[in-house]
């Protein structure tokens, strides 16, 4: 029997390469299979889906006789918290986010992340110079999935010492967005049921404490903030200190995973990368497009009926917007399929778009560029030891669950 083109996404088979059955896609730019979600897969119309605001983030205003077979797949808070800003519409998204943005970039805080810089490079620096054996490397393991959650620790300023049990805590919950058809279901989720508890108790301490003793960190500051949208309430507080943990964390895994996996395999921009670690900056960007680390928004919903490219999609219907598919649209791109940062015009959906544009996109950058500086400069002659890699099961956050390489060694 063939599969559907949906199936094909979904299909763990696929997930290495991905980008055929989205080119089959595009052949369909408003694709539709029974009562499954209309998914959209071409640049131009997803970018301005992104920006309408008849397409909600509630899945609260999800018809009850749509379907969308990736909800499971999306990052989650606990369900007793309220729901992220990622998952609301205006105005409740619009006072939360700006009352997140105020301690972490302009106009209030200009410099919370062009402040971090020397803080990520000690990072980066004590990563690499812990790796060990040179001859079997896992990235995944020993750099690209440490880095970020260390990064966000800082950002929120959780104790140093309590920077280990925070790393558990976001290991065990990143397992439990990555669906594994062989893996103990009931188990994991209460795994996650119980880090998810164990996380919000130890947040809700901290966000106490820093009421009555505040510091110069983004926690102090969200939770001592007296600005006109007025103090987030602690639920408020908890969910998004969850979602930048989530959501953040892993999509910067993936960035810096596929973005080492990517040079590898095309060896003359590494080689450039190591002369000159200023090409990190297009690199980045030209990752964001080539192998975006979120590869489709599920979970949107129409408010009303909306018309795109001759297709009525009508109110209440589930809707998958497939960013993957739009950054290799040859409409908008030339060449899509070839890696190249020297592009004159790199403008990616790969960190979405609208009201709803990745939050921490400029941490995410700045992290994936020192990432990969480094990992170029120190690292001699490093080697792919399996291509593909094995992948993570999430169709949505797609990235290898392990990266396994050899060096010649380690420079210092």
């Amino acid at each position: 029997m063939t599969q559907t083109l949906l199936h094909q996404i979904l299909d763990y088979a696929n997930r290495a390469d991905p980008y055929p059955i989205y080119k089959e896609l595009r052949k369909t730019p408003v694709h539709h299979e029974g009562d499954g979600p209309y998914v959209v897969s071409t640049y131009y119309e997803i970018r301005s889906l992104l920006h309408d605001p008849r397409i909600s983030s509630d899945a609260r205003n999800l018809a009850s006789n749509a379907a969308d077979p990736l909800a499971s797949e999306a990052p989650a808070e606990e369900s007793t918290l309220p729901p992220g800003f990622l998952k609301l519409d205006p105005p409740e998204h619009d006072r939360l986010r700006r009352m997140t943005n105020r301690p972490f970039g302009p106009p209030h805080s200009p410099h919370r992340v062009d402040g971090m810089r020397g803080e990520l490079r000690d990072i980066v620096t004590g990563l690499i110079d812990s790796i060990g054996d040179p001859e079997r490397i896992d990235l995944v393991e020993q750099f690209s999935y440490p880095f970020p959650v260390t990064v966000i620790c800082r950002l929120l300023g959780i104790p140093r010492e309590d920077e280990a049990r925070f790393h558990v805590w976001a290991d065990t919950l990143a397992a439990s967005l990555d669906p594994d058809p062989d893996a103990d279901t009931v188990g994991k989720g209460k795994d996650a049921q119980d880090a998810r508890m164990q996380l919000g108790m130890y947040l809700a301490g901290l966000i106490e404490e820093r009421r009555k003793n505040p510091g110069d960190d983004m926690l102090s500051q969200l939770a001592t903030a007296k600005g006109d949208d007025g103090p987030m309430t602690t639920m408020e507080l908890l969910s998004t200190a969850a979602l930048l943990l989530i959501a953040g964390h892993e999509t910067t895994v993936n960035l810096i995973t596929n973005g080492m996996l990517t040079l590898l395999r095309n060896p003359d921009v590494l080689q450039r990368l190591r002369a000159d670690p200023r090409l990190a900056v297009p690199i980045v960007e030209e990752l964001l497009r080539f192998e975006p680390p979120v590869q489709l928004v599920p979970q949107r919903t129409t408010l009303a009926d909306v018309e795109v490219r001759g297709v009525t999609i009508p109110k209440g219907a589930a809707l998958w917007l497939v960013l993957a598919s739009g950054n290799r649209d040859p409409r908008r791109f030339d060449d899509p399929d070839r890696f190249d940062p020297d592009r004159p015009d790199i403008q990616h959906l790969g960190l979405g778009s609208g009201i709803h544009s990745c939050f921490g996109a400029p941490l995410a950058r700045l992290e994936t560029q020192f990432a990969l500086a480094e990992l170029a400069r120190r690292l001699e002659n490093p080697r792919l030891l399996e291509d593909p890699p094995p992948y993570r099961q999430n169709a949505v956050l797609r990235g290898p669950r392990h990266l396994h390489l050899a060096c010649d060694g380690i420079r210092p």
